[in-house]
């Protein structure tokens, strides 16, 4: 309006278009009036041609329509329910399109501006006919199963679930050759990456389940505590630390690579007193890590005591847990372990009791059941369950006992005829808890060793596998991989694993195959040894003079100034060459006729206490001849 306004008022000053103005500009069109637009008239405009042309494509398309359903009726003149069905909606769908079409129409004559632009929605098809197109589209549902099918169907699946039975994974097993003895150590990072073996032939071995190919090779072996059977290996719970305890007195920790991180110190085996003491003094027996505090540890030994230590101070124990019988005296601890929230230690002694601690108070037990096994047998493994109210107890009294923590008065369950021949044969948990596993061991050619389940929840005797025909020491439920690993005497280490149940682990290296040795490599390999090639042989590799040189000089033996020589008689001399002196007897004799004529030195030292002459010695001037020495003969 302005603009227009504005135009008006230049157009009324000027009485018409300027020529010369417009010729300056380089165009015309000055002095006219602006155009003005009906917005709203516009607006109106463009809704009815849109009205028009949405009712135009709905007519084009009802025609389309009737007849792809006219040929529809041909084609299937049979099927009299579902074309009538069809029709029915269609006809419906038809008249609510014309009905929404009309009305639309009949609205925008009548109203101005508030509906949209465009073509109208598609209609809502509500109540039956919409079941009876999906009948049409979809197909009829099955008949419904019996109320009895159901329930057998409910009831199977309802088995699967409680049943821990099937999740087992035992469809599959492979096994690592760690040697020749008794693997009587196991431990498994938190990611289950890696395995670590330990054994009575003193070796720990490494092996990478991503690095290991079909031929199941360790990728490192090491002797960490030198000729000390290994007792127990342990990951800590970052996987960057394991703990090692062996035959010794003390326990060491390595890093993940093999390389020593700390050794406890050894303490003084002439205190009485062993908490005075700053460490061990005895033989270990197990060990374990803190599940929460990062680098604390455990130990339990032969000096009767159970000691935690830190990573970060290996020169002292951080505290001292000594067990006592009901009557105060020491009795020594056979196995021990932290409860899963790391409150409490628990420690299974030679007396057949259980005793617990709280983890900040040393001295009195919390717990302390007396008869929990047979006295004299050692008991090899307390463990504590994932939820933390449980304690299973694997005793050398071949029993397997389950206790609670809230009432530790008596045992839950008890199974016996569980035959262990190892102070280190363990049990564990499965990751649901619902599963106790334990091994037994045979004698040699006697039959095979096994690994039991026990349930929980009844304590029976659910399932059994045949391991090898030798003891089973270890065995290890990883929660994350879902597999378990096991330890026997002969050996062996094994892995069982189910590849629908499982994850990763020996999953990766079972369908790596093995690689093949190239022939450059098998050449390499063969030594041929000559004797020459022996170290006795061997000569001296040759270096460069400067470097040797630059060797000598610093060396204070070879860069030492060589002695002056000792003034002799001369090159003619027979007795001296160059000065160097011939013969030591002669040089020294020529002094002799000096030092017997003048004695100084010798001679008046010891003229008052030697010896008188009882026997005269006669001679014949001949034989003094021959025995006068040469100097008296030469003329000097």
């Amino acid at each position: 309006m302005e603009r227009s306004g504005a135009s008006e008022a230049t157009g009324s000053d000027a009485s018409g278009p300027d020529p010369q103005l417009a010729v300056t500009m380089g165009f015309t069109g000055f002095g006219k009036k602006a155009r003005t637009f009906d917005l709203e008239a516009m607006f109106e405009q463009t809704r009815r041609t849109a009205v028009e042309r949405s009712r135009k494509t709905l007519e084009a398309r009802e025609k389309e329509e009737e007849m792809s359903r006219e040929k529809e009726l041909r084609q299937n003149e049979d099927i009299e329910p579902t074309s009538s069905r069809s029709n029915v909606v269609r006809d419906c769908s038809k008249s609510s399109s014309r009905d929404t079409s009309s009305s639309e129409s009949e609205e925008s004559s009548d109203s101005s501006g508030d509906e949209l632009i465009g073509p109208p929605l598609p209609p809502k098809m509500v109540g039956k006919p919409v079941n009876f197109m999906d009948e049409d589209i979809l197909g009829t549902l099955p008949p419904p199963l019996n109320e009895e099918e159901e329930a057998e169907e409910e009831e199977e699946e309802e088995e699967e679930e409680e049943n821990p039975v099937h999740k087992i994974p035992d469809s599959h097993e492979i096994t690592l050759k760690h040697g020749t003895k008794t693997v009587s150590a196991l431990g498994l990072d938190p990611s289950g990456a890696r395995l670590v073996t330990g054994g009575y032939d003193y070796d720990v071995k490494f092996w990478d389940f991503a690095g290991m190919d079909a031929s199941f090779k360790a990728f490192r072996s090491l002797q960490p505590c030198e000729c000390h059977q290994i007792k127990s290996l342990q990951y800590s719970n970052t996987g960057d630390m394991i703990l090692v305890v062996s035959g010794s007195s003390q326990a060491k920790v390595i890093d993940r690579d093999g390389f020593e991180v700390m050794e406890c110190i050894k303490g003084d085996q002439y205190i009485v007193d062993m908490a005075n003491t700053k460490g061990h003094t005895a033989m270990l027996h197990t060990g374990s890590w803190h599940p929460k505090i990062k680098g604390e540890f455990m130990t339990c030994s032969n000096d009767a005591t159970v000691r935690t230590w830190e990573v970060e101070n290996p020169k002292k124990q951080k505290s001292v847990f000594k067990p006592r019988t009901m009557q105060g005296k020491k009795v020594i601890p056979t196995t021990c372990t932290y409860s899963r929230d790391g409150n409490l230690i628990a420690a299974a002694c030679q007396n057949g009791s259980i005793q617990i601690w709280d983890r900040n108070l040393t001295v009195h037990p919390k717990f302390h059941y007396k008869q929990a096994h047979d006295s004299g047998t050692d008991t090899s493994c307390v463990t504590f369950s994932y939820d933390g109210n449980v304690l299973a107890s694997r005793g050398g009294d071949d029993s397997l006992k389950l206790w609670d923590i809230r009432q530790f008065n008596k045992p839950l369950f008890s199974a016996s005829g569980l035959p262990t021949m190892f102070p280190m044969t363990d049990c564990c948990f499965s990751p649901d808890d619902k599963l106790i596993v334990t091994g037994t061991s045979v004698q040699r050619g006697c039959g095979s060793g096994k690994l039991v389940f026990f349930e929980r929840r009844t304590f029976q005797r659910v399932y059994e596998i045949d391991i090898t025909d030798a003891s089973v020491v270890r065995c290890l439920w990883h929660p994350k991989l879902n597999q378990i690993m096991v330890g026997t005497g002969n050996g062996l280490a094994k892995v069982y694993y189910d590849p629908n149940k499982s994850q990763r682990g020996a999953k990766l290296c079972v369908v790596k195959t093995q690689r093949k040795a190239k022939q450059a490599e098998t050449l390499t390999q063969d030594y041929i040894i000559t004797p020459h090639a022996l170290p006795m042989f061997r000569e001296p590799r040759q270096r460069s003079t400067r470097k040797q040189l630059e060797k000598d000089r610093l060396d204070p033996l070879k860069s030492h100034k060589p002695e002056p020589p000792v003034a002799g008689p001369g090159d003619c001399d027979p007795r001296g060459f160059r000065g160097r002196v011939g013969n030591p007897r002669e040089a020294i004799l020529r002094h002799a006729k000096a030092a017997e004529d003048n004695p100084y030195w010798v001679s008046p030292a010891y003229s008052k206490t030697q010896p008188k002459t009882m026997f005269a010695q006669v001679e014949s001037d001949d034989e003094e001849a021959k025995n006068e020495p040469e100097w008296k003969k030469r003329k000097i």
